[in-house]
């Protein structure tokens, strides 16, 4: 057999391209050439982990009983310490038992969920824009997608509730996001109570990435699904170490709330993988019981980073609001910018000639054309050269070389 004749699976080749793929390519030659390309198209914090959490994995990694295969669903003190989280951050009661499960981030725990729940002929709603894994984790379970423009208000719940009312089969999933991403958009508090009972009324699940729940600014606090009476009944939340600790690459993510959807999850998981590495659990703990205040440091530097961002991009006549929540900017793009071009080839553009990477809004679906997600992910005078780039690219003025400032 020849190597063209070696094919995928289905669900393979049901995947779209991966639009992120041509902008990575650019980057590495860029980069390769020696070019100092400003990075602001990945959520990947940039700060350092607090000390006490790498003091404590130091010290865990070096015990034997670490070293061996772990649960799959966590151990109980990490179950423990999420569950005693959500009871003082938001009022919640969790069994830690039943209701929690730790995942190896929670973009693996999303998608295993996703297969534990949805098969072909299955459909899930996905309000557009998405981040990928949201419509993508649905496709590669056999699953189907129905969009609807994304929104936090009373039209948004009854575009919903009217796509599950004129479906048969009627959709098995409802899929949100708040604080979002890529929108960085949020809701407030009395948001989650009608999708509870629009979850009740039609029988259907729902799953809040809760990702960025935790990363807010100017005094508000964003909402969890949980905290409604009744939600625990219909659907989960997944939350992450990743943006409050800065733990991205320690993978630590979470799921709580109905015990049901979380023992599918834990089903499938039984069979794929044997957990976190106890170590990095420990250290999960650690943070989680010693760490808030880091959490309102670390906003602090989002929010002051925002605030050079959308300021600077403002003055160059681009649209942007400040978000009150996530680790990130969601600007619009002038047409008399972008010159007719879509958000991806501008975004290649941006890449070439400002030698600033961000994110083309059309990655997240048909909704973001005409948008850029920027993520505040470098220390402010990296941003304002960020933005002084662009300007001079916008200006078909060559860039400055400027020191890196990291």
């Amino acid at each position: 057999m020849g190597e063209d004749k070696i094919e995928p699976a289905q669900r393979i080749k049901r995947l779209p391209p991966y639009l992120f793929g041509r902008l990575n390519a650019l980057k590495l030659a860029k980069r390769q050439a020696g070019a100092d390309i400003i990075d602001l198209g990945m959520g990947n914090p940039s700060d350092p982990v607090p000390q006490i959490v790498i003091d404590k994995l130091c010290e865990a990694a070096q015990d034997p009983r670490n070293q061996h295969y772990s649960a799959s669903k966590g151990i109980k003190g990490l179950r423990n310490e999420i569950a005693k989280k959500y009871e003082r951050n938001w009022n919640v009661s969790l069994d830690p038992e039943t209701e929690v499960l730790a995942c190896i981030g929670s973009k693996e725990g999303f998608s295993h969920l996703c297969l534990a729940m949805m098969g072909p002929g299955d459909t899930a709603i996905v309000p557009d824009p998405a981040f990928p894994i949201h419509n993508y984790a649905v496709a590669l379970a056999g699953g189907n997608v129905v969009s609807v423009p994304l929104g936090n208000d009373e039209k948004f719940i009854s575009s919903v509730a009217g796509v599950i009312e004129n479906m048969y089969p009627r959709p098995k999933l409802l899929i949100l996001n708040y604080p979002h991403n890529p929108t960085a958009m949020t809701v407030d508090p009395g948001f989650f109570e009608p999708v509870v009972e629009l979850a009740h009324r039609f029988g259907i699940a729902v799953i809040n990435d809760f990702a960025y729940g935790e990363n807010c600014f100017d005094g508000y606090k964003a909402p969890s699904l949980l905290s409604v009476k009744g939600a625990k009944e219909i659907g989960v939340e997944f939350t992450t170490l990743s943006k409050p600790y800065n733990m991205a690459g320690f993978r630590v993510g979470f799921v709580a709330g109905n015990k049901n959807m979380i023992n599918y999850l834990a089903t499938i998981k039984g069979y794929y993988d044997y957990g976190i590495f106890q170590a990095i659990q420990i250290a999960g703990i650690i943070a989680m019981r010693n760490c808030d205040e880091h959490i309102v440091s670390q906003n602090e530097i989002y929010r002051s980073r925002r605030d050079v961002v959308c300021d600077g991009l403002r003055r160059i006549g681009w649209e942007v609001e400040k978000p009150r929540a996530s680790m990130f900017v969601w600007a619009r793009v002038p047409e008399e910018h972008s010159k007719g071009k879509g958000s991806i080839d501008f975004a290649m553009d941006l890449m070439e000639h400002a030698e600033v990477a961000v994110a083309p809004g059309r990655a997240f679906g048909e909704h973001g054309e005409h948008f850029m997600r920027i993520a505040l992910v470098e220390n402010e005078q990296r941003l304002r050269q960020a933005i002084r780039n662009i300007s001079r690219f916008l200006q078909e003025k060559p860039i400055r070389k400027a020191k890196s400032g990291r």
